[in-house]
Order: structure tokens, then C-alpha cells, then sequence
């Protein structure tokens, strides 16, 4: 999935001379290409006049690309990890995501926020999922692939639109190359045609049939639902898995059309249960389609804690395929 995401960048960058690339550490010579080599070899490419290393100051970036965007330029600004949002929230929130309201549409901020979120072992500050606090800001979109090909589709997208948008990468889902260790083995969404394709933001992915439960899932929990899905398949229980793909706007025709079908549903994410995005999802079928549900939603969702950094504590924590069906099987 990161040489998707680097691909994609690549071919806009030189479809638009107005895109253009700022964050820490991307663009060092003979460096990694930041914290999961994303940039790696962008740089010599396009120079580093579109490849901008910055301070350590996000605030102070993330307004250079809010005041770029403005002016008519499509940044990608990276953060290294996506807690640090919270070092630029006043430019996130009040500035990039406010400005086409308070200018009343004359002024547009087309610009992308890169964050690599998910839990790999690195504590609480380095591990947090950032979903909710920017679903909860109009103005802004959030993006949130799971798959290689849909990474690539979402992240042209992104970078066309005329919205600021944030665009949520999983760590594990990268992938192992470079300096990257870790990950896992995604077995979907691998094979990339050549031409120039976008995924369209807003509408989810129906990855697996099923009737006999509905299962909402995003990034790295959409392999882990998987994974359950193979083991209720087992039990005698179809599960119809649905990627949200986008949650700032998320596509709500297509998650009641499967309610519909099949009457129940579960909604896994790795963001905490609290106030997690599944909340929102879970509001808007009770308000919608409430007449198809035959037993309350169920959500699965990471403990209200901060992460922890040990292996075996963040395994409790943070949902696992063997948690998904354990509390489907209760559900039924």
C-alpha cells in the first residue's frame, strides 16, 4: 500500500505542477523518504522545490499549506504519525476546514493531510486513531483505505478535490519494504491496473456477499473482519463485509441496503468505543432504517485506554478476528 500511495503521488505531481509535497524528513538526501518511505525517491524526481522538508513544527507547516492551497497550489502535507494532529489543530480545524464557508465559496483549500494511524507497538502517543475528532469538523473530509488499489484510487481523488481532505493510513497496511519491518499480508485490492483510475470519495466497498449479517468495518479491522468472516462461514453464519472507505462522507445508501438484507449488524473499528465512529454509523441506521433491524447493533471497538506499548497488552486492547467473532457469536 505504500508504493500505491507513492504512485499515486508521483503520477499527480506530474499531471499538476501545482502539487506539491511538505513535511519532516521527506526529502533528505539519502534518506528514508519520512518515518515509512513514502517520499522515498520523490525528491530526486521533482527537486526539492516540490519535495519540501520542514521543521519540526507542525503547526507551522500545515499553515504554510493551508496559506499554499489558498493561493491555488493542491499541497500533500505528511504528518509522521497522526497524534502529532493534534500540534495543528487550529489550522486543521479553524482555518482549513473553514475557509470556503466564511468566504462564502470564493476561497477553496484543496489540500491533503496524510496521517499514518493504527497501534504497532510504538505507546500511547504514536499509536492513536484520529477517525472521530475529524468527522467531527465540517468542512473537512476523511478518507481511510484499506487496500492497495483503493489507496492509489482515494488518494488521486483526494488530491483533485477542491476539500481539504484527511487521509488516514494504517501502519501495518504499508507493507514490508524499506526500512518497514512490520505488517501484514493483504491478499485484496493488490492488482493495480496502469491506467489513471480514481476511488471516488464517498462510497464504501462491498468486499464480501452475505446474508445473514451486516459487517462495517475500515483499514486494518477490514482484515481482521475478514479473517472472522472465514471463521463464522465455519459456524454456518454469511457475513456481508462492507469497507467504508470514506467516513467524511460515508456512504449510508449503500450500508442500508444491506442491513436490509440481512436484518442484523456489526460494526468493528480501532479507534476506541467511546464516541468511535461506529457510534455515528450505528445513529444513522437506528435513525434510517430502523424497521430492518432485528437485534440491536453491535459495536466492536478498542478499550477506552490509551494503547499501551507492550505486545500482549495492546493485543487485549485493540480488537483481534478472534474478538469479531466472539462477539458476533454472542449477537446470535
Amino acid at each position: 500500500m505504500g508504493a500505491a500511495i507513492r504512485e499515486a503521488i508521483a503520477e499527480e505531481m506530474r499531471r499538476d505542477e501545482n502539487v506539491f509535497c511538505l513535511g519532516e524528513d521527506i526529502g533528505i538526501e539519502g534518506g528514508w523518504g519520512g518515518p515509512y518511505t513514502i517520499s522515498k525517491g520523490l525528491a530526486e524526481e521533482f527537486g526539492h522545490e516540490r519535495i519540501l522538508d520542514t521543521p519540526i513544527s507542525e503547526a507551522g507547516y500545515f499553515g504554510m499549506a493551508v496559506g499554499a492551497a489558498m493561493r491555488g497550489m493542491r499541497p500533500i502535507a505528511e504528518l509522521q504519525y497522526a497524534d502529532f494532529v493534534f500540534c495543528m489543530m487550529d489550522q486543521l480545524v479553524n482555518e482549513a476546514a473553514k475557509m470556503s464557508y466564511m468566504s462564502g465559496g470564493k476561497v477553496c483549500v484543496p489540500l491533503v493531510l496524510r496521517a499514518p494511524v493504527g497501534a504497532t507497538t510504538r505507546g500511547a502517543q504514536h499509536s492513536q486513531c484520529i477517525e472521530s475528532w475529524c468527522m467531527h469538523t465540517p468542512g473537512l473530509k476523511v478518507v481511510c483505505p484499506s487496500t492497495p488499489y483503493d489507496a492509489k484510487g482515494l488518494m488521486k481523488a483526494a488530491i483533485r478535490d477542491d476539500d481539504p481532505v484527511v487521509f488516514l493510513e494504517h501502519k501495518l497496511l504499508y507493507g514490508k519494504a524499506g526500512t518497514r519491518t512490520e505488517g501484514i499480508d493483504i491478499a485484496i485490492g493488490t492488482e493495480i491496473p496502469d491506467e489513471d483510475y480514481i476511488v471516488p470519495i464517498g462510497k464504501a466497498n462491498i468486499v464480501r456477499q452475505g446474508k445473514d449479517l451486516t459487517l462495517v468495518t475500515s483499514m486494518l479491522m477490514l482484515h481482521k473482519s475478514l479473517a472472522a468472516a472465514d471463521m463464522m462461514e465455519k459456524r454456518g453464519i454469511s457475513t456481508e463485509v462492507i469497507d467504508i472507505r470514506s467516513l467524511l462522507p460515508f456512504d449510508g445508501e449503500t450500508i442500508l441496503a444491506s442491513l436490509k438484507k440481512t436484518g442484523q449488524m456489526a460494526i468493528v473499528e480501532e479507534d476506541t468505543r467511546t464516541l468511535g465512529w461506529g457510534a455515528e454509523i450505528a445513529a444513522f441506521c437506528y435513525e434510517n432504517g430502523f424497521e430492518s433491524i432485528k437485534k440491536p447493533i453491535l459495536r466492536i471497538a478498542a478499550a477506552d485506554t490509551p494503547t499501551p506499548c507492550a505486545a500482549h497488552l495492546e493485543n487485549a486492547v485493540i480488537p483481534q478476528a478472534c474478538d469479531i467473532e466472539k462477539g458476533i457469536m454472542e449477537l446470535f
